[in-house]
């Protein structure tokens, strides 16, 4: 039975090999060194609630942008033409990458129809980039603003706790951008000491009124037992700041939706009815727009 309560997930991979190069996955489980499609999960998303997903780059290549680009417009399509309705994924975006250190190559790609077609967000895999001060570089500064003037959000991956800090300084430095802290920063769930460095961590990003966190991605992170660190979250940010995501197909068991994204979902349905509302869907609708007014109606 579909929830009536309608579900963004904000937080969906789809990868093909043959078109870029997913270094990443050379240290991923064997069961995710392979293209990864939506019609794998479509019928787990439609049995959630699914009506939208927000589809996340996996890898720093225009390449891996442009085929979620492409993606989308198929997974639309292919709810135009099967009638679905108000049930299953009838809208799909993409949260792309962009070069970043490049802000001329940026206002070009930003000017570019074909570029930010379905985009709603942008994303670089600062946690894997071998520049510790990414998010701090100058060049990346003036990209910042770049993407705060076209109304584009930016995704900031597993943060903990090599980006907590430039999270805040981000937020500081841009008030006019919003940035989405992806997975809560990747608490250490069960390492006690530890959380507390998270928890303090969290709580002077949560101070940002630009900052939207993701809870998403918990199922991986330190034991997995995530409800105190989302209900922390639902303290720091309030429901308004929070949404929710699956982190498919690394959820924790490869490819199973159930294993993750299912018990998230749970958990936030233990909620207030108007704070499931926001953070199922209402703040998504709020923070991934399309440029230019171009959102479905």
């Amino acid at each position: 039975m579909v929830p009536a309560e309608p579900v963004t997930d904000t937080h969906l991979h789809l990868w093909d090999l043959a078109e870029s190069p997913y270094a990443w996955l050379g240290g991923a489980a064997p069961e995710l060194r392979r293209t990864v499609e939506i019609d794998q999960v479509r019928p787990g998303l439609r049995e959630l609630g699914v009506t939208r997903v927000i589809l996340v780059q996996a890898d720093d290549t225009p390449e891996d942008t442009a085929h979620l680009q492409r993606t989308a417009r198929a997974i639309e399509a292919h709810a135009a033409e099967s009638g679905q309705g108000g049930e299953g994924i009838a809208r799909a975006d993409v949260v792309g990458w962009l070069p970043l250190r490049d802000p001329a190559a940026v206002r070009e790609a930003l000017a570019d129809s074909r570029r930010t077609d379905h985009l709603v967000g942008i994303r670089h895999l600062v946690h894997d980039d071998p520049d510790p001060g990414f998010l701090d570089l100058p060049e990346v500064a003036q990209s910042l603003e770049l993407l705060a003037a076209a109304g584009l959000p930016l995704d900031v991956p597993d943060a903990f706790e090599r980006h907590m800090a430039q999270v805040v300084r981000v937020a500081q430095r841009h008030p006019g951008l919003t940035v989405v802290l992806d997975h809560l920063g990747k608490p250490p769930l069960g390492d006690a000491p530890v959380m507390e460095r998270w928890q303090a961590q969290l709580a002077a990003i949560a101070a940002c009124p630009n900052v939207v966190a993701k809870v998403s991605g918990l199922a991986t992170s330190g034991n997995g037992d995530f409800s105190a660190a989302a209900d922390l979250a639902l303290e720091l940010f309030g429901a308004e700041r929070l949404m929710v995501g699956s982190d498919w197909p690394i959820a924790p068991t490869p490819l199973d939706l159930g294993s993750g994204f299912a018990r998230v979902l749970a958990h936030v349905r233990t909620w207030s009815a108007a704070d499931v509302r926001a953070v199922t869907h209402g703040t998504a609708e709020r923070v991934y727009r399309r440029l230019g007014g171009a959102d479905p109606t």
